[in-house]
C-alpha cells in the first residue's frame, strides 16, 4: 500500500478554519508521547490552564481544554448546564447561532431565538427588549460568528446581564486569539474555542471556561449530564487537585502542540498579535478593493480574521477556488446557509495573518478570477 503521506504538500491556509501552523507547534507534536497521568504530562496540563486563564482574562478555575473540536466544545457548555424545559435565549446571526439552537433543542430546553440580519450584528437594545419579557436560564451568542465575518457586541450583551441570574455563554471559536476577550470584565459565564483558529493548531481541542456561577449550575442539577464524554463534573477530577482521577485518555501530543501555540501568543504578545491580524485585515481589503471584490460585512464590526466577500459577477466560485488550491496551493472558504455562491470567506487567522499571505493571495486571485 502506498503511503499517502508521501503526497501531502504545504498548503497556505486562508479559509475559515484550519489555519497555518507554526514550526514549533508541529515540533511541539512530535515530543515522545507519555502517560496521560505521569507528572510532566500534568505539569503541562496545569501550564496549559494558566496559559488559557491569561489570555481569557478570567480567574475561572474551571478553565480547560476539552478533547474534541469547538463543536464539542458547543455541546460541553449546552449538556452540562441545560435540562428539560429550561428556558433558553439564542441570538442569530448565521450558521453559528443556528447550531446553538440545535443543540439547546435536543436537549429539551425551551428555545427561543432573536434573528438579525446575516452579515449585521446582534443589536444590544433589542435584546434588551427582549430580556425585559421574560427571564432566561441562559444567553447565547457568537462572538465572531465565522459564516458572516461579523463581530457581535459581547460586552455590550453582558452588560444586561449584569445582576441577573441569567448565565451567558459565547462562542469564541473564531475569535480566541485574534482579538480581545475579557471574560471576567464582560460578565462570560461559560465560553468555548477551538485551536485551529487564530491559536493555529491543529483541530482536536476546545478551550472551555466556566464562571463559578456556571459551576454551581452545573452542581445543582436535578438530573445526571446526559453525554457521559462530556461531564465535567468527572472531567475536573483529571484537571485539578494533587490526585487525578482517570477519566478518558487524554490526546497527550495535541496538548503539546495547545501549550506551544499559548507560549507563542504569550511570547509575541497580546497586544502584537491583535495588531497583527488588524494589519493585515486592512492590507487584504486595501488590494481587493483595488481589484473590485467588495467586503459583505460594515467596516465598524467586520472580524479582522475572518473577511466575508463578495464573488464578483460572473466568476465561477468553485472553480476559482479550485485553481487557487490546485494551481497555486492556497486555499479559502465558501459561503454557508443564506451566503453560499454568493461569497467567498478568506480567514487571516493565527500564524496565516502575516504580509506575505495576503499578498500570494491577491497576486493569484488576478490570474484565477
Amino acid at each position: 500500500m502506498k503511503n499517502l503521506l508521501q503526497d501531502i504538500a504545504p498548503v497556505t491556509l486562508m479559509g475559515p478554519g484550519p489555519s497555518c501552523v507554526h514550526p514549533s507547534v508541529l515540533a511541539a507534536l512530535s515530543k515522545p508521547t507519555l502517560g496521560h497521568l505521569d507528572p510532566e504530562f500534568i505539569r503541562i496540563m496545569d501550564a496549559i490552564k494558566t496559559q488559557l486563564k491569561t489570555l481569557l482574562h478570567t480567574e475561572n478555575d474551571l478553565t480547560i481544554p476539552i478533547s474534541g473540536t469547538g463543536s464539542a466544545g458547543m455541546e460541553c457548555c449546552f449538556v452540562n448546564l441545560i435540562e428539560k424545559d429550561d428556558p433558553v435565549l439564542i441570538l442569530v446571526n448565521g450558521v453559528f447561532g443556528m447550531r446553538m439552537q440545535d443543540v439547546a433543542t435536543r436537549l429539551g430546553a425551551q428555545v427561543e431565538t432573536l434573528e438579525f440580519e446575516w452579515g449585521t450584528p446582534v443589536i444590544v437594545d433589542v435584546v434588551q427588549k427582549k430580556l425585559k419579557e421574560k427571564s432566561y436560564k441562559l444567553v447565547a451568542v457568537v462572538h465572531a460568528e465565522t459564516s458572516t465575518g461579523v463581530q457581535n457586541p459581547v460586552p455590550g450583551i453582558g452588560n444586561l446581564l449584569k445582576d441577573s441570574d441569567t448565565l451567558f455563554l459565547v462562542d469564541a471559536v473564531t475569535s480566541f486569539g485574534g482579538m480581545e476577550i475579557r471574560m471576567d470584565d464582560w460578565g462570560i459565564d461559560m465560553l468555548y474555542s477551538g485551536t485551529q483558529k487564530c491559536l493555529s493548531c491543529p483541530p482536536g481541542l476546545s478551550p472551555v471556561s466556566f464562571s463559578p456561577a456556571a459551576v454551581a449550575a452545573i452542581q445543582a442539577r436535578k438530573t445526571k449530564v446526559p453525554n457521559w464524554y462530556l461531564d465535567l463534573s468527572l472531567i475536573m477530577n483529571y484537571w485539578e487537585g494533587a490526585t487525578r482521577a482517570y477519566h478518558h485518555t487524554a490526546p497527550i501530543n495535541m496538548l503539546y502542540g495547545l501549550f506551544q501555540a499559548l507560549f507563542l501568543i504569550l511570547e509575541e504578545g497580546e497586544t502584537q498579535v491583535f495588531e497583527r491580524h488588524m494589519e493585515n485585515h486592512r492590507r487584504l481589503v486595501q488590494a481587493l478593493d483595488q481589484m473590485g471584490i467588495h467586503m459583505v460585512v460594515d467596516a465598524s464590526c467586520r472580524l479582522p480574521m475572518l473577511n466575508a466577500v463578495y464573488i464578483p459577477d460572473g466568476v465561477d466560485d468553485a472553480a476559482v477556488r479550485s485553481r487557487l488550491l490546485k494551481t497555486h496551493k492556497i486555499e479559502i472558504g465558501a459561503g454557508l446557509g443564506n451566503f453560499a455562491g454568493k461569497i467567498w470567506r478568506i480567514g487571516l487567522m493565527g500564524h496565516t495573518a502575516r504580509a506575505e499571505n495576503v499578498d500570494k493571495l491577491a497576486a493569484s486571485l488576478k490570474t484565477v478570477c
